[in-house]
């Protein structure tokens, strides 16, 4: 599966559930993937870069 669209910060936001402050601190931690500068003023992650993140967030759940 190979997605290569960007998304932007309240569609991110929506889809992991968690504050864009909190995205920010994971990302500056290496804990989510970073953002890419998309123009001056824009930036945006791809989105099987998210989705990735999001399966290794739910196999560590099920590890539990």
């Amino acid at each position: 599966m190979s997605q290569t669209r960007f998304m932007r910060k309240p569609e991110v936001r929506a889809m992991v559930a968690i504050s864009l402050s909190t995205i920010r601190r994971m990302e500056k931690a290496g804990q989510f993937p970073k953002r890419v500068k998309l123009s001056k003023a824009a930036v945006g992650w791809l989105e099987a870069d998210v989705l990735e993140w999001m399966r290794t967030r739910s196999s560590k759940a099920e590890e539990v």
